[in-house]
């Protein structure tokens, strides 16, 4: 991992040391006419590497995505992925860099089981990292969340070796990132430390990585939202955003197990929707986490250190930073509540929730989260 302001520098250098000579570049749509993109490739070009563009990605990333992805780095027998962007880009690097010389399916990897052992690891090609956003912290992990439109359902694929290569964290990357997103994906690297800290399963390393995690939102993340070309607010947001990937090696829970169906059949942004769910979770969970949430109330210095002041602290960032109370804020309704329950029932976060909810609550946090019930 290289971490900085101006590391953006060294990608043609990563590659070179790889042994790419024709790397894709998997990004935003929205990132492909910004400056930072055209000096990465203009980078590339001047050490001699043959650098594509591949952005047809959406905000959540489908099958179909990766299979257009994967079509283009073949057709232009490409040799390496850099994924540059948000996490919809990582992500989507990752799965085209896996996909890039199999013959499955992408479904037939899914993280059920032992599915990942399918992968013919021959078939794979390296893949360098280099987030725009700090919130999913996809560039430290070894899984890609993919939508199945087919079903409208989101999937987990996994394999050790999606894991990239190479990391490049530099602040400078995310300091044009509007105040919205800005506050969202750091409200997603919350959710990535916190879950993992209430999860049931034993890690004390990840539950450490975590705390830590939150503390650095507590201090960091108004600063980064209040001024964007803040670095410093910037790099440590980095920092947590890749905390939280691997805090969440310990498990997430219910936060995630009903943002990844909402997102999947509403198309709302996942760490806006982990962000409004938040409360509601750790409410309906407060009977089984209220100890640890305590001591993490305490760790952060907060004048009241119980799980009322701590849910204090929680809505007052949320109302600083300009978080929707609601669901029904970003137009989700109760429609699909029933689809909805069942299907975050099935979530594989919802194994490490630490109450193992059944359908009926998680519909009923649902119904909460739009009413503003708590």
């Amino acid at each position: 991992m290289r971490v900085g302001a101006g590391r953006i520098k060294e990608v043609a250098e990563i590659c070179r040391a790889m042994g790419m000579q024709s790397p894709l570049l998997v990004t935003d749509p929205g990132i492909v006419s910004l400056p930072m993109l055209e000096k990465v490739i203009a980078d590339a070009r001047a050490a001699g590497l043959s650098c594509g563009v591949f952005s047809a990605i959406q905000s959540n990333p489908t099958g179909e995505n990766i299979e257009n992805g994967v079509e283009f780095f073949r057709s232009r027998q490409h040799d390496g992925i850099i994924a540059l962007g948000g996490g919809s880009a990582l992500d989507a690097g990752k799965a085209i860099a896996l996909m890039a010389g199999q013959s499955r399916s992408l479904w037939d990897f899914e993280d059920v089981g032992d599915n990942w052992t399918r992968v013919d690891v021959t078939g794979m090609v390296p893949v360098i990292a280099v987030p725009t956003t700090a919130g999913t912290g996809s560039e430290v992990g070894r899984a890609s969340v993919i939508t199945d439109q087919e079903h409208h359902v989101k999937k987990i694929i996994f394999h050790p070796r999606m894991l990239p290569e190479e990391v490049i964290l530099d602040p400078e990357l995310t300091v044009g990132l509007p105040p919205q997103l800005t506050a969202t994906t750091g409200m997603d690297a919350l959710s990535h430390n916190l879950e993992p800290l209430c999860s049931p399963l034993y890690h004390p390393m990840a539950a450490g990585i975590a705390m830590e995690g939150v503390r650095l939102v507590q201090e960091y993340l108004p600063r980064a939202v209040a001024d964007g070309a803040d670095i410093e607010a910037r790099m440590q947001m980095l920092v947590c955003s890749s905390m939280g990937a691997t805090a969440f090696q310990k498990g997430l829970g219910g936060m995630h197990a009903l943002a990844h169906p909402l997102g999947a059949l509403y198309g709302a942004h996942h760490g806006t929707l982990n962000a409004i769910l938040m409360p509601y979770v750790l409410q309906e969970n407060r009977e089984v986490i209220e100890p640890v949430i305590c001591r993490l109330a305490g760790f952060m210095g907060l004048v009241e250190t119980d799980f009322d002041g701590f849910m204090s602290w929680l809505l007052g960032l949320r109302k600083q930073i300009r978080i929707p109370d609601t669901l029904a804020g970003i137009g989700i309704g109760t429609e699909q509540v029933e689809v909805v329950g069942k299907m975050a029932v099935e979530d594989p976060s919802a194994a490490t929730n630490p109450i193992r909810f059944s359908a009926a609550q998680y519909r009923q946090i649902v119904e909460n989260a739009v009413n503003g019930v708590l």
